[in-house]
């Protein structure tokens, strides 16, 4: 182990609120793509029997809330912070890029 790893300090409180701020700031411009995409979800029954696919509606679906989720992550990443509990808080943080990495998985095995 380096001995650079062991002189670490921990980031400060105000230095986490930063970041969780930039974080904020981030999925607060993905909303505005999310509610475009939520306009485009039909989109994805185009193709000839993709109305029976199960994995087209999980995608509509997701689609739909993408730009929800946007705006919950931080409000509950905020409200976690607040309480310190902030592993949680980063994982709220974390939950529209989980749910984008997600949706382009998903979109990924649907024909057309």
């Amino acid at each position: 182990m380096s001995g650079a790893s062991k002189n670490r300090r921990p980031l400060s409180r105000r230095t986490r609120m930063i970041w969780l701020g930039v974080a904020t700031g981030l999925c607060l411009t993905l909303a505005p793509f999310g509610a475009v995409g939520a306009l485009f979800s039909p989109l994805v029954f185009d193709h000839q029997g993709n109305i029976l696919n199960p994995l087209a509606w999980i995608a509509f679906l997701m689609m739909v809330l993408f730009w929800i989720v946007c705006l919950i992550g931080p409000f509950g990443a905020w409200v976690l912070f607040k309480r310190d509990q902030e592993s949680l808080a980063w994982a709220a943080m974390a939950a529209p890029l989980a749910w984008l990495m997600l949706l382009v998985a998903i979109l990924q095995f649907i024909p057309g």
